[in-house]
This record gives structure tokens, C-alpha cells and sequence, in this order.
């Protein structure tokens, strides 16, 4: 139903910004929340942010001041822009969408795009 696709994964240094993009085609009209996760090798998958149709967001605590999410509806993308980035910050980060369709709840997930910090 809707498929999403990451952009602007890379290596930084310490310090550094980056900036992902995630792009939704489908039927987005289902869409309630879409957000971000990361897992780190070893590591079990773990929510970043999330921001639901409203425009409310929520983050996760190791990145609260220096992630920001946000959300293009003509554009339908969302963003992560993630500054002050820290090594552990190095994760492959998946673009999620939350569907609900009645009763129902259905995630997508986009293919990830791989963030590492490292000097």
C-alpha cells in the first residue's frame, strides 16, 4: 500500500549533521504517523522519532536536542535532520509509516540507508 524510500545516509565525522529523507508513494492517504528507527549491529531495532498526522513528535532520549523530525505533506516526506551526530549514533535508520485502516494497523518499512559516525 505505500512504499518508502531513505535518502542521505553517509559518514561523518563527530559533530557533523546529516540530513534523511524519506519518500512515501501509495496510497498515503492511510497514513497516521511515520518515524524513524535505527538498529546497530548487534542491537535490537529501536524507535528514533515518530510524528503523527497531527504534527506531534516524539523522540527517543540518546537523541532528544539533537534530532528534529519533520514532515512535507506536498512532498510527501519526511525528515530527520540529525546534528551534533555521536558515534553511537551509527545505525542503519529505517524510514517507518504507521497505516490505519479501520480496525486495522499495518507498518511499512523502507529498505534503510546506513549512518555512520566515526573520525
Amino acid at each position: 500500500q505505500v512504499q518508502l524510500v531513505e535518502s542521505g545516509g553517509g559518514l561523518v565525522q563527530p559533530g557533523e549533521s546529516l540530513r534523511l529523507s524519506c519518500a512515501a508513494s501509495g496510497s498515503i492517504f492511510s497514513i497516521y504517523a511515520m518515524g524513524w528507527y535505527r538498529q546497530a549491529p548487534g542491537k535490537q531495532r529501536e524507535l528514533v522519532a515518530v510524528m503523527a498526522s497531527g504534527g506531534s513528535a516524539n523522540y527517543a532520549d540518546s537523541v532528544k536536542g539533537r534530532f528534529t523530525i519533520s514532515r512535507d505533506n506536498a512532498k510527501n516526506t519526511v525528515y530527520l535532520q540529525m546534528d551534533s551526530l555521536k558515534p553511537e549514533d551509527t545505525a542503519v535508520y529505517y524510514c517507518n509509516a504507521d497505516l490505519r485502516l479501520g480496525s486495522h494497523e499495518y507498518f511499512y518499512w523502507g529498505q534503510g540507508t546506513q549512518v555512520t559516525v566515526s573520525s
